[in-house]
């Protein structure tokens, strides 16, 4: 048995509009939602304000019910998601239109402090939560989650961050609590740890700032590569950080260097993945190796790794191929299974022919993925979507004839206004697919 939450009645577990909620009022709080639940297996917890996330996750696992993270808010996903767990509902604190069937509305959560009471135990191998891939390598697939995984990841991302902050933080996120990087280091560590989370998720530079500035020192800025490099180029003078979390897509070394030079804090880019939770970390800006979190072992196999953690009831094969250094405590990325390309007997990396095409000058945003059916030569060609203001496909390719054999050049190759990246920055594969056909 594990404490629904770690720390004294009067510890901080989050700051909504500049004022701190104590973890009395916290267990109040899921008190109340936990009453108000119907009888199900579980329900999608389509909060958006990361308190009220809190709250919602919390009365779930009270109940015993299974909190399911789809991988967007959007419509379709949640519906996609619920059908496949009969039964479940819908919950939030917005009103929703459409709403989705059986959706049950949050009541307001007040500030009354009330009677303390006995923080709740729950099982170590009750399932919490299931959450679904992103998509961006095909369909969203499930991935169930224990009260005790969670109790041992957390255990791995709170060592790395006291090692690198030295004692005790306060977080704000710009990514949603949805995302299981978004779960790990927004949802669960202030339940599992005495660190305390903003209730928003800012998203425009100058709101990120306020949002800082509205919490006590030392802050950690939990991101992502896309969040981080706007905050950069935004010219934004951010409050004092203790560090920086990043995730979901790969940090550019010349990003987290110029983002640590410009906002004085170091950037830890952490690894892991949805199946796996986060298991490695990094200073980009310094370091090319991964450190492994303790208890972690991997091995390494001709199509990937086997992930071997604390976290996981049995190891876990990842498509990412690695080298191992230092006695097998570190390792380097050398990509992934999915990312080596054969066309007409040639090989090729779709990480390093992407990496050409967003060197283009011009180019703001693009990527390069390879279609799922041959063409008529039996094939299964490149295609690609690229952001590029001032240029057309054609001169985009003039470019990349010069960098990259023939047989990888995108075809077809489609100026778009944006890409359409998720609330994490990913790309989910089938939109891609769709912008390509449209």
């Amino acid at each position: 048995m594990l404490p629904l939450l770690a720390g004294a009645p009067s510890r901080t577990v989050a700051w909504r509009d500049g004022h701190a909620v104590a973890a009395a009022t916290f267990l109040a709080h899921v008190r109340q939602v936990a009453s108000l639940l119907p009888e199900a297996v579980g329900a999608v917890n389509l909060c958006e304000d990361r308190y009220a996330f809190l709250v919602a996750f919390a009365a779930l696992v009270l109940r015993g019910q299974v909190n399911l993270l789809p991988p967007s808010r959007a419509p379709h996903a949640v519906d996609e998601v619920m059908a496949n767990h009969p039964g479940c509902y819908a919950i939030g604190e917005l009103a929703l239109d459409p709403a989705p069937a059986g959706y049950l509305r949050m009541p307001v959560l007040d500030e009354t402090q009330p009677a303390y009471g006995e923080v709740p135990a729950i099982a170590a191998d009750a399932i919490v939560a299931i959450g679904y891939t992103s998509g961006s390598t095909g369909k969203p697939k499930p991935n169930i989650k224990t009260w005790g995984s969670y109790a041992a990841s957390n255990l791995g991302n709170i060592r790395m961050l006291h090692g690198v902050i030295g004692g005790p933080f306060d977080v704000v996120a710009t990514v949603p609590p949805q995302h299981m990087y978004g779960m790990e280091m927004s949802v669960v560590m202030p339940l599992m740890s005495e660190v305390s989370v903003h209730a928003g998720r800012p998203f425009f530079p100058a709101d990120v700032a306020s949002a800082l500035a509205s919490m006590p020192e030392p802050r950690v800025l939990v991101t992502t590569p896309v969040h981080l490099r706007a905050l950069v180029e935004s010219g934004v003078q951010l409050p004092s950080l203790a560090a920086f979390v990043s995730a979901t897509a790969p940090m550019p070394v010349e990003l987290a260097i110029e983002a640590e030079k410009r906002f004085g804090a170091p950037m830890c880019e952490v690894f892991g993945s949805t199946e796996t939770c986060v298991f490695a970390s990094r200073r980009t800006a310094i370091e090319e190796e991964w450190s492994l979190y303790d208890g972690v072992t991997l091995h390494s196999q001709p199509d990937g790794t086997l992930v071997d953690a604390p976290q996981l009831a049995e190891p876990m094969a990842l498509a990412d191929i690695v080298t191992l250094h230092g006695g097998g405590r570190r390792f380097r990325l050398c990509g992934r299974n999915t990312d080596l390309l054969e066309i007409a007997g040639k090989r090729a990396s779709l990480g390093d022919l992407n990496r050409r095409l967003l060197a283009i000058e011009g180019v703001t945003d693009g990527v390069l993925f390879q279609l799922d059916e041959p063409d008529a030569s039996g094939v299964r060609r490149i295609a690609g979507l690229v952001v590029a203001p001032g240029l057309t496909a054609e001169a985009v390719l003039g470019v990349l004839r010069a960098a990259m054999d023939p047989v990888f050049l995108p075809r077809p190759l489609r100026v778009v206004e944006a890409l359409p990246r998720n609330e994490t920055g990913k790309l989910p594969r089938g939109a891609l697919l769709a912008l390509v056909q449209r």
